[in-house]
């Protein structure tokens, strides 16, 4: 049930950025959260991009682009250390995309939302994080057959 949202304003990221920012991300959240590298979980990794039209982001100092990522990921999923790791490459990850250096780290806020367990659902059933551990392991065991 992983999911990364970015929010940005228009036109901050560059073309290249834009272009890969979305699968970057989810990539950096599978990775982080333990995922098997497969199909499924990929699949599962939803990862949307909100582009604020102009003029929607600014702060009460400057009006330079400020970046949002929020990810939601079933609660327990990250020890604190991955979520450590998860920030750090999430805000990497998009002053790449943005084309703007490490000192411009402050620009970007990651928030893990934790999803308590039991409520979240998809293809009509709730699903809980005892489910989603077994899938990965019975995914792994199917790569290491």
């Amino acid at each position: 049930m992983p999911m990364i949202r970015l929010t940005v304003p228009a036109d901050a990221l560059t073309a290249e950025g834009r272009a890969t920012v979305q699968r970057d991300l989810a990539a950096v959240l599978l990775r982080w959260e333990g995922a098997p590298d497969t199909a499924f979980f990929r699949a599962q990794a939803w990862s949307y991009l909100v582009e604020l039209p102009a003029g929607a982001q600014r702060t009460a100092e400057d009006d330079a682009p400020r970046f949002l990522v929020e990810v939601t990921v079933p609660q327990g999923a990250l020890s604190e250390r991955r979520k450590t790791g998860l920030v750090e490459d999430a805000t990497k990850t998009v002053l790449a995309a943005a084309g703007l250096a490490p000192d411009d780290a402050l620009r970007v806020w990651v928030l893990v939302h934790e999803q308590p367990d039991g409520t979240w659902g998809a293809g009509g059933s709730v699903i809980r994080h005892a489910d989603l551990v077994a899938l990965a392991q019975q995914d792994r065991e199917q790569a290491d057959a």
